[in-house]
């Protein structure tokens, strides 16, 4: 192969940024297809989201392939092992489904699913995703901002934090026929964390809608925090005066805390959290201080312990 010198490239031997971007479209498209001819029962439970807009939060790097996606998830409602989701949940009915917006809020109602998608356009949000266990993806999510919900409802002066609330149904979620934690499974923010931009529902990625296993009908993405704090298939937010009770800090406190920043500074009480291993990639990376967001959160948390308030 004969690699020209950067002096010596012509205009005419530079991909223009379009064609570069469709190009990567197409090659997206293609392994999506490819994932749904090896998957059927990811193919059956996804459909094609139409009208999305490119995201400027995005991350530029690599994107894990759909197939990994789609079949290493942590989702105890259905199964404690990584394959086990997209093993069991087909059995979860995402249609009809509503979410509850409630609590210390001035218009509080009830979303139909589809009424939401079509309220809030949705945009491609391409983020990283750092697991507590060490591992790591880089997720084309589509969604739209957690902000624009919540100004519809306008919160009282009261709303400090904000409570999600995932599907209780033990017919449909076998999982939660376990004790393995105090169901149903609920998560929380920080009133100003909601309201970052970066914090999205998401309720599709890689061009189709989220399937079961990943969250669906729709969930929620902080991408400074570790995955277990995007709570999926919600059906509640809740707007509250006091700190929420997590899932994961009922079950361990000491070990999940409320805000659960990604730090390499603060270990797991089990592991280390100074490096990852990205799904597909042999070597281990260093993690970044709030998984690469950084310049963008920082300030949320100026003057804090983060040791303390892990």
């Amino acid at each position: 192969m004969l690699i020209k010198k950067p002096g010596e490239l012509k205009a005419a031997d530079i991909t223009p940024q379009e064609i570069y971007l469709q190009r990567r479209d197409f090659i997206r498209a293609g392994s999506v297809l490819a994932a749904e001819l090896l998957l059927p029962g990811v193919a059956q439970a996804t459909a094609r989201l139409t009208g999305i807009v490119k995201s400027r939060y995005s991350t530029s790097e690599e994107e894990t392939p759909y197939k990994d996606v789609t079949t290493y998830n942590n989702y105890y409602e259905f199964g404690t092992d990584k394959s086990d989701p997209a093993e069991n949940a087909h059995t979860l009915r995402t249609r009809p489904w509503t979410v509850s917006v409630e609590g210390a809020v001035k218009r509080p109602r009830v979303w139909d699913i589809d009424a939401l998608l079509k309220a809030f356009p949705v945009e491609e949000r391409i983020y990283r995703l750092r697991c507590v266990e060490g591992w790591s993806m880089v997720i084309p999510w589509e969604g739209f901002a957690l902000a624009s919900l919540i100004r519809q409802v306008e919160p009282s002066g009261s709303a400090r934090y904000v409570e999600f609330t995932t599907l209780h149904d033990p017919a449909q979620m076998p999982g939660q026929r376990s004790a393995v934690l105090d169901w149903p499974y609920t998560e929380g923010l920080r009133l100003d964390e909601a309201m970052h931009p970066l914090t999205i529902l998401a309720v599709g990625l890689y061009g189709q809608t989220l399937p079961n296993q990943n969250g669906a009908p729709i969930r929620v993405v902080v991408p400074w925090k570790y995955g277990f704090k995007s709570a999926k298939s919600i059906v509640r937010i809740r707007f509250v005066e006091q700190q929420p009770k997590t899932a994961w800090g009922r079950a361990a406190p000491s070990e999940y805390g409320f805000y659960s920043n990604v730090n390499p500074q603060v270990d797991h009480p089990r592991w280390s959290q100074a490096r990852e291993r990205r799904i597909g990639e042999f070597f281990k990376r260093k993690t970044e201080m709030f998984n690469g967001y950084g310049d963008q959160v920082a300030q949320l948390y100026q003057g804090m312990d983060l040791r303390k308030n892990f």
